[in-house]
């Protein structure tokens, strides 16, 4: 998967990454929307997921370096439109 990941444009695979680097359950509750300069945003449900998440940071940084190398260097977790 990483090799397939890495055959995108980064901005792409990023964003391609998030539901393999948080997980399927999370995935369900929070969308990565855009990546760009070195930060991904990432929509979530509500304002409670945006403070769990935002605990877990450094966890998707650290699965974004594995998969992808260094590029992830922040993200930013917003309101959102995502149904629960």
């Amino acid at each position: 998967m990483a090799d397939l990941l890495r055959a995108q444009p980064t901005e792409e695979a990023v964003v391609l990454a998030w539901p393999l680097v948080c997980g399927r359950e999370v995935a369900t509750r929070a969308r990565a929307a855009s990546f760009a300069e070195g930060e991904l945003t990432v929509e979530v449900a509500d304002p409670a997921w945006q403070r769990q998440l935002a605990t877990f940071d450094s966890r998707y940084l650290a699965g974004f370096a594995e998969l992808l190398g260094p590029v992830v260097g922040k993200i930013r977790f917003v309101k959102g439109a995502i149904s629960k």
